[in-house]
C-alpha cells in the first residue's frame, strides 16, 4: 500500500493538525477519510467506513 509522494506528505502534513488520516487497502482505491476532534465511536465508524472497500467501491457508487 505505498502511497505517491506527494500524498504521504500531505498526510504528515494533516497530522501535524491534529488531523488523523485512514486510507482503503484496497489496491488503486484512493479513498481517503481525515478527521479531528471526534469521539471514539465516531473514530471507529469513520476507520471502519475506509477500510472496508466493499462499502465505498465501484458497486456502491452506481446505486
Amino acid at each position: 500500500m505505498s502511497q505517491p509522494l506527494p500524498s504521504r506528505i500531505g498526510d504528515a502534513a494533516a497530522l501535524l493538525l491534529g488531523q488523523h488520516t485512514v486510507r482503503c487497502p484496497h489496491p488503486g482505491c484512493t479513498v481517503r477519510i481525515r478527521y479531528r476532534a471526534v469521539t471514539a465511536d465516531e473514530a471507529k465508524r469513520l476507520t471502519a467506513l475506509a477500510t472496508d472497500h466493499t462499502r465505498h467501491g465501484p458497486e456502491q457508487q452506481s446505486t
